[in-house]
């Protein structure tokens, strides 16, 4: 079935940044992934390209459109080549409405054109060593001095932890209210007295990301660095998660869609038994399974997108759209890997690396657990 989603200047952008793809990210990723963290020069050339902030007002250097179905293209053709360390979906994605929507003018003016040019690499941090999918569990707080914050605490699981230049950090700004009352988010700038990073995290999969511990010790926070209303934080993070959660499943569906391509290559041209092995009816019901599955999955992940752009796409949805992408694409994963036997567990090929790197999908931004929670709600139960 052939998508609609997508119109001819979204075309002429996916060239452009499949290009810049293959040109800038594709020869190097590997030694990124070694290195544990990519080359921070390919930030300031994505900018270049306008492969940032495509969704920024252009007065700040950014693209001057609103349309999610950009930041779907480019969060697609990193995922065809496997590029799942270089953290632009986390910065356009994830980071890039907070600035957007909550920030003052002089915020604005004063974050957006290093964010739109990759001069300025962004994190969210909200996941804590005791609170991960529970947010109202955050025990990092800011007490008030003046009009400063005086932030302490720490987190952890960061994409973007090491290289990041500006956090947002979610922290409880009123003690005596309980639970998801009194959280606050702030914006800590790389270099400030207190603020320390940790360790870069050796992870499963996503070798190349930079995920970090993050300290914050007596961390003096100004006013002027507040983003949002002070306390509204939980009720910020919830009006923010839904774009959060379909950037996840749109990396899910490419990562089902590259895997799907990658195997039938592969059983085409591997024979046992004196035949191809994508001839035995086994791989060709596992494959029609998982194929017909995938479809099912992008027109869902279409029918969001659009009801993201028309501001029209809900919590229950883009849980419901983040649980069975995820799911799915760790079961395409395994299927994958199986039908490709002993070599499918060998690093060389690519299949072993998208297995390692899907595992995570269905752990962050809210676990699924959490996804099905949501929905249950809904229902009423």
């Amino acid at each position: 079935m052939q998508s609609t989603l997508y119109e001819p200047e979204h075309a002429a952008f996916r060239e452009m940044a499949r290009a810049f793809a293959a040109r800038h990210i594709a020869p190097f990723h590997e030694q990124w992934e070694a290195a544990g963290v990519v080359d921070r020069g390919i930030w300031t050339e994505a900018g270049k390209q306008g492969l940032l902030g495509t969704d920024v007002d252009e007065v700040y250097g950014g693209g001057g459109v609103r349309d999610f179905r950009y930041n779907a293209v480019l969060d697609e053709e990193l995922t065809r080549i496997g590029a799942s360390g270089v953290g632009f979906g986390l910065h356009n994605d994830v980071v890039g409405p907070y600035l957007l929507r909550l920030t003052t003018d002089e915020q604005k003016s004063r974050w957006l054109p290093a964010f739109c040019s990759g001069e300025m690499i962004t994190a969210i941090a909200m996941s804590e060593p005791a609170a991960g999918s529970d947010l109202q569990g955050i025990k990092s707080s800011a007490r008030k001095d003046g009009t400063d914050y005086i932030l302490n605490g720490s987190k952890t699981f960061i994409t973007n932890g090491i290289l990041s230049d500006l956090v947002i950090v979610v922290a409880r700004t009123d003690p005596d209210k309980p639970g998801a009352q009194g959280l606050s988010l702030l914006g800590v700038e790389r270099g400030m007295p207190g603020f320390a990073r940790g360790r870069n995290l050796d992870k499963v999969g996503l070798k190349a990301q930079d995920t970090a511990e993050l300290f914050f010790d007596d961390v003096r926070v100004p006013a002027e660095n507040l983003i949002g209303t002070e306390h509204g934080g939980f009720g910020h993070l919830m009006e923010n998660l839904p774009q959060e959660r379909l950037s996840i499943a749109v990396v899910a569906v490419a990562g089902c869609e590259q895997m799907l391509e990658t195997t039938v290559d592969y059983v085409k041209g591997r024979t046992a038994f004196g035949r191809p092995i994508g001839s035995f009816q086994n791989s060709r019901f596992v494959l029609a399974e998982l194929a017909t599955k995938t479809q099912i999955a992008r027109v869902f992940l279409d029918r969001c997108i659009v009801a993201l752009n028309a501001g029209d796409l809900s919590a229950v949805d883009a849980a419901m759209a983040k649980y069975w992408t995820t799911e799915l694409q760790n079961a395409v994963a395994d299927a994958c890997l199986q039908l490709h036997g002993g070599y499918g567990y060998m690093s060389e090929y690519p299949i072993s690396k998208a297995w390692r790197d899907s595992r995570v999908q269905s752990i962050y931004g809210g676990t699924n657990e959490i996804m099905k929670e949501i929905i249950g709600r809904n229902m009423g139960l």
